[in-house]
């Protein structure tokens, strides 16, 4: 008889399916109407579909260079030049990834060592603390102020240490719908500045930005811009979440070391999407509209359950909207945000995802959030479901 295989020491022991893979599946059994996982319902640009299929055909179907084509690379720094004043090279200062996720995972296993030390603010994304985590780092928690989610500069300076290596800041904020205000970019930049931590500016939604406020890039901010690694996601700006196609804009010293990992863990990122990315790019009306069109569906949703007992948070930002279920007239409002989100799911019809998934410690404030990236009518018959509540 063989020797039975060896049960191998898993490198995140604590760590198990999503909870956004959980309640995905959880609405397809049902048959609910998923505004749980935050992905679009409808297509994207059919021009930028024919751009792929262009690309293509002209034979852009092998290995691009390691850090992305040239053509994206451009179109970026052309970008981040015109909207946040941001000069940046894009042979050195500018790397396309398979996705904002790895984009992220990538900048922490370049900079953080055993050992070290990154501060995150907590409800963050799920990927933050393993990615921490898988580098040997240890994630320092501190939690944005509960209710507004707005960020506790007292809090982050008290937890900074001669150990931090680095901060991961979101804004606009998953799961919350924050965005940060040019005011906290400035104190986050005096806090910094007489230490040697980086900054790790998770800045995917920056297009989503509503109330005629304005996305505050940390590529704005001279004294931050020199020790970030800024992320951005084209599947969140341009609808095609599949693509799993991001950026990351660093200087130089910092993109080399991106580098480093990046052409092991990666190497290269699918060409023909590059390619028809960067065509794309040339006309910039469809990321500067998102505001409006994101708004919009804001507002539609935001109206829908205003005739509910949800108590409505701001949604300053993404495509996401928070709720207070505690005012609710079903006893189920009394369940774990988790347990309510799953009962929501399998009696009402309509997938939600419970914020303290986003927290360590599982922090339970009665609150849950949607996603509104839908079809009008996909958001109307969510709304319908929940008026029952």
């Amino acid at each position: 008889m063989s020797a039975p295989l060896p049960a191998p020491a898993s490198r995140l022991p604590n760590v198990g399916t999503t909870i956004f893979s959980v309640m995905s599946a959880l609405a397809t059994e049902h048959g609910a109407v998923n505004l749980g996982q935050g992905f679009p319902d409808f297509d994207c640009d059919p021009a930028l579909v024919d751009a792929v299929t262009q690309a293509m055909q002209a034979g852009h179907n092998q290995y691009p260079p390691m850090p992305g084509a040239p053509a994206l690379r451009q179109a970026m720094a052309a970008k981040m030049q015109a909207l946040y004043g941001l000069a940046c090279n894009p042979d050195t200062e500018i790397t396309i990834t398979a996705g904002a996720t790895q984009a992220i995972l990538t900048a922490v296993l370049a900079v953080v060592h055993p050992g070290d030390e990154v501060i995150v603010l907590e409800p963050c994304y799920d990927s933050y603390v393993p990615n921490i985590e898988l580098a040997g780092g240890v994630a320092v928690r501190v939690p944005l102020t509960p209710g507004t989610f707005r960020p506790d500069f007292d809090r982050i300076a008290a937890a900074l240490s001669p150990r931090t290596r680095a901060i991961i800041v979101n804004s606009p904020h998953n799961p919350s719908g924050t965005v940060w205000t040019e005011a906290d970019m400035l104190h986050l930049q005096e806090l910094m500045a007489p230490t040697h931590v980086l900054l790790i500016s998770d800045e995917v939604y920056e297009h989503m930005v509503f109330d005629g406020q304005v996305h505050q890039s940390v590529a704005r901010f001279p004294a931050l811009a020199r020790r970030a690694f800024i992320v951005s996601s084209f599947g969140k700006t341009y609808h095609v979440t599949g693509w799993k196609v991001g950026t990351v804009v660093a200087p130089a010293p910092l993109t080399a070391e991106f580098r480093k990992v990046h052409q092991f863990n990666v190497f290269t990122v699918n060409t023909p999407m590059q390619h028809a990315l960067a065509t794309y790019m040339g006309n910039p009306a469809p990321y500067r509209e998102l505001p409006a069109f994101y708004q919009r569906k804001r507002d539609l949703f935001r109206e829908g359950l205003a005739g509910t007992r949800f108590r409505l948070l701001p949604g300053e930002g993404t495509y996401f909207q928070c709720v207070d279920i505690s005012r609710l007239a079903v006893p189920e409002r009394e369940l774990p945000e988790s347990d309510f989100c799953q009962w929501l799911t399998r009696e009402i019809g309509v997938a939600a995802i419970p914020l303290s998934a986003f927290y360590g410690n599982g922090f339970d404030q009665r609150v849950v959030r949607f996603c509104f990236a839908k079809k009008d009518d996909t958001l109307r018959e969510a709304l319908t479901r929940l008026s029952r509540l």
